[in-house]
């Protein structure tokens, strides 16, 4: 079985999806023998990767001709004969072309929308999302053979917005070996709240920002928050200048985003890790902190209910009352209770995120459409 899978960058700046699709078809190519994945990608400065786990995958990075268009993979996508076309994202012209030659060679394909239908994101430049949906995006989605969610909140999304496509619910994972099994020793002078992924507006900076500044001084004193990650200058210059504003530039420091070890130890020393977001289809730097023993504070923007289940954490409304909350109760917690919750967090990801898991999902997935296997559990058939 062979599989082209189209993303439009796999760029260490492009944040989760980079490391989503290059990790579930790494070990898609470890675990399965028989499975052979071409991935098609726009050519950019940092890649994540610049090959494959073993000789039965392999990466194109193509040149940007105009507006994401690329002849190049153009050229490689009719060229093709794969069993099945996977595209990863929405709205951008790569997964578009590859939708046209899959229609043309009569291939079926599976778009993986990543958050992109979630209602917060369809508000964000609006009349540009309806022009393209009306031009090519929803024919593109309607046509799929499957379309991929990574939670039931997506899955409820792609429904309401009148699609009647076998809908898979398969999470995103994490390879969980990369993450020490020990426990860590949590930073104590001072204590750290982490805040790591792309700083974009979307991710609530604004109410975390908020929120810290409406916490007592004397509360605030044995902790700082870091703010790593990457985004356009303008805004992180806005966010800098909102913590001067707050005179709270000795408690929340802006960095520049780590990668490999150094990131995973950053999570690791965390006590609390952050992510007030509006609005995240997944959020693998939730499941990256919990494989760390890091408890999560996060919002109902994310599918991550299981936070509470599990008492790894917390699951909030977003907003600068419902964050300010959690973050006292956060930072009240002892050194032991802050590792029970961190360890309840690691089981988690272990039992339900774990890349080897999801990976055998979506073998299972592809084989469905290929007619090969009964209908999985963890696919919604239109009634």
């Amino acid at each position: 079985m062979t599989i082209h899978h189209v993303v439009s960058s796999i760029d260490l700046s492009s944040g989760g999806p980079a490391r989503s699709v290059t990790g579930i078809i790494n070990s898609i190519l470890m675990n399965f023998p028989d499975v052979e994945i071409i991935l098609e990608t726009l050519e950019t400065e940092k890649p994540i990767a610049k090959s494959l786990i073993n000789s039965r995958g392999k990466i194109f990075f193509n040149k940007n001709t105009f507006l994401l268009f690329s002849l190049s993979m153009n050229s490689n996508l009719r060229k093709s004969k794969p069993n099945i076309f996977h595209g990863h994202g929405i709205w951008q012209m790569p997964v578009h072309n590859m939708v046209r030659v899959a229609k043309s060679t009569n291939i079926p394909y599976i778009i993986t929308v990543r958050g992109m239908l979630e209602s917060w994101s369809l508000e964000q430049h609006k009349l540009k999302k309806q022009i393209a949906l009306n031009l090519f995006q929803y024919n593109d989605l309607k046509g799929a053979a499957c379309i991929h969610a990574t939670a039931e909140m997506e899955v409820e999304s792609i429904r309401m917005l009148g699609f009647k496509n076998p809908i898979a619910m398969i999470p995103n994972g994490i390879e969980i070996s990369d993450f020490p099994k020990d426990i860590p020793t949590k930073c104590k002078a001072p204590k750290k709240i982490l805040f790591l992924s792309r700083i974009h507006k979307k991710k609530g900076l604004e109410n975390l920002v908020e929120a810290w500044y409406n916490i007592d001084i004397n509360i605030r004193k044995e902790w700082v928050i870091e703010i790593v990650g990457n985004g356009e200058n303008d805004y992180i210059k806005e966010i800098n200048e909102l913590i001067l504003i707050k005179n709270l530039e000795d408690s929340i420091v802006i960095k520049k985003p780590l990668f490999g070890k150094k990131k995973i130890d950053l999570y690791r020393k965390a006590s609390l890790f952050v992510l007030p977001t509006f609005s995240e289809n997944f959020g693998i730097v939730i499941a990256e902190a919990l494989a760390s023993y890091t408890p999560v504070i996060t919002t109902r923007g994310t599918p991550w209910e299981s936070l509470e289940v599990t008492k790894s954490g917390w699951w909030i409304q977003s907003g600068v009352e419902p964050l300010k909350k959690a973050l006292l109760e956060g930072v009240s917690l002892n050194e032991n209770e802050i590792i029970t919750m961190g360890k309840n967090g690691r089981r988690l990801i272990e039992d339900e995120f774990s890349m080897s898991s999801v990976s055998s999902k979506m073998v299972d997935l592809y084989n469905w459409i290929l007619r090969d296997r009964d209908k999985p559990a963890f696919i919604d058939t239109y009634e």
